[in-house]
This record gives structure tokens, C-alpha cells and sequence, in this order.
């Protein structure tokens, strides 16, 4: 049931909630441009209630979990059990794993970035040559589309976080924390959110009908289904290869991921986990 609210019953609106929410909160103190009367016209009630009901799937999901986990004795904070097998998969398979899943992830929105950006410099790729024309008529209309374009190549850059070694230490552009741990919640709250809500708008493309003149409106979009998988188990895969040592239950191995920032004599920044640092005394 979780899953049917969460996945099934809402559409796109909460992948465009999720790409356009800056400019809905600009357009909270602006006004929103256009014809349109405010953000009532924008989130009006069939879209507040798809809301409502993808949050309620979302608790659902969450109350069954603690009641799984509760079942099993496990941890209600990390899901660990003792026993054989209690502490997961080997961060090898993780990295593995996720890996694949950053490729599937990256590759699925290829289609829909490649027509988005060929009616943007006015080759009509999948669609006829009037739907262009009006879309080249309807002010801001191929903006917004290579917008959400750039935006899709972006994320597939930032994905590539989830299986690469700056996803789990700032990097030295960022000079100001160059080096330093990043927080897993950084990667995975957004990471999460996103792969929620592609999987919807892939379920609603998939039950419209694609025209043969018109395919590239809604079969690109299809994938987003793929899309949302993808990202979700390398997601899940980053997780649990960073996610170290329970705070509650002391279970998992806090090696490699809990790491402590050290000074060495001669001032030069030195990162070592606490069984590291062990040995180094």
C-alpha cells in the first residue's frame, strides 16, 4: 500500500515540484509570470491532494519498516541484527553494485536530454515540424525544456558521487572543506527525493499513449521509470557503504568511514579513521 501511494497514484507534478522549487519559492514574493493568477493556479487542489497522498505513502512506508525491524529484533535506528549475515553486504559489493547502477542512472536520461536539446536549437527530433513551430511560438517554452535538460546532465554529474572518492571527501575546489568527510545525508536526502519522484512520472508516461509523430514527448520520459531504480540503489548502495557504526546499537564497523580529523606535527592535515589512529599511537 505504501508503495501503490507513494509510486502508482501520483504523477509528474512531484518531479516538477522537485526541478522547478526554487522558482516556486521566487515566485512566492514575485508573483508568478504569465497568465496564470498566483501559486494557486500552479498548486491547486488535485495537485495539493497528490501531495498529501505521496507524504501519507511515505510514512506508511516508514511505520512498516520500524514494525519489520521491531519483529526482527533488529536495530530501529540502522536495521542491524545479530547473528549470521546481521551486518549486511561487504562494501566491495556495495561499490560494485552501486556502480552499475550510477551507469544505468546516468545512461537513462540520455534520450530525453539529447530531444530537449535538439528542439532548443530547432531540429524538430521526434515531433513534427508544426509542434516545433508552436513551441518556438510559446514564449519560454524550449527554455524551460533545455533548462531540464542541464539540469538532468547536472544530476548525472552529481551521481557520480555516489561511487566516486570526491562523493565521500570534499574535493580541493572546495578549499574551505577540501578533504574532510562529507556527510552521507548530503548525498543521500536529495539522492532519495529524486529517485521517489522520477518513478511516478516514468509510470505516467508509460500508461500514455505515444503518437508515432510525437514519440519524443512521452517515451524518453518513460525511462525516468529505469531512471529512479537506478539512482535508488546506488543510493541505497552509498548508504550503507557509508553509514559506519550505529550510534544506538554500537553495530557495524566504524573503520573507514567515521574518520577523524588529526594535525601532524608539521601542520599538514592528516585523516585517519579511530582504528587507524589506534595504531598510529
Amino acid at each position: 500500500m505504501a508503495a501503490v501511494l507513494t509510486l502508482v497514484v501520483p504523477d509528474y507534478f512531484l518531479l516538477a515540484l522537485v526541478a522547478f522549487a526554487p522558482l516556486f519559492l521566487v515566485f512566492a514574493f514575485t508573483g508568478v509570470p504569465g497568465q496564470q493568477d498566483g501559486l494557486g493556479d500552479i498548486l491547486y487542489w488535485h495537485r495539493a491532494n497528490l501531495i498529501i497522498i505521496f507524504v501519507g505513502g511515505l510514512l506508511w512506508a516508514a511505520a512498516t519498516l520500524a514494525y519489520q525491524r521491531r519483529r526482527r529484533a533488529s536495530c530501529g535506528h540502522c536495521g542491524r541484527a545479530d547473528g549470521p549475515g546481521g551486518g549486511g553486504v561487504s562494501h566491495e559489493r556495495l561499490r560494485r553494485w552501486g556502480g552499475w547502477a550510477v551507469v544505468v542512472s546516468c545512461l537513462a536520461p540520455l534520450p530525453y536530454e539529447a530531444t530537449r536539446i535538439a528542439w532548443y536549437l530547432g531540429y524538430p527530433l521526434g515531433i513534427t515540424d508544426d509542434f516545433l513551430r508552436m513551441m518556438q511560438d510559446t514564449p519560454g517554452m524550449l527554455e524551460v525544456g533545455l533548462g531540464c535538460a542541464v539540469a538532468s546532465m547536472l544530476g548525472g554529474v552529481l551521481t557520480h558521487g555516489l561511487v566516486s572518492r570526491w562523493g565521500e571527501r570534499y574535493p580541493r575546489w572546495i578549499w574551505f572543506r577540501a578533504g574532510r568527510p562529507v556527510p552521507p545525508a548530503l548525498a543521500v536526502v536529495p539522492a532519495s527525493i529524486v529517485a521517489v519522484v522520477l518513478i511516478p512520472a516514468g509510470l505516467m508516461n508509460f500508461r500514455m499513449e505515444i503518437s508515432r509523430d510525437t514519440w519524443a514527448l512521452n517515451a524518453p520520459s518513460i525511462l525516468c521509470l529505469v531512471w529512479g531504480v537506478a539512482l535508488g540503489a546506488a543510493t541505497i548502495a552509498y548508504y550503507l557503504r557509508r553509514r559506519g557504526a550505529c550510534r544506538r546499537c554500537g553495530r557495524g564497523d566504524a573503520a573507514g568511514t567515521d574518520a577523524l580529523r588529526v594535525t601532524s606535527p608539521g601542520g599538514t592535515p592528516d585523516f585517519l579513521s579511530k582504528e587507524a589512529r589506534t595504531v598510529h599511537r
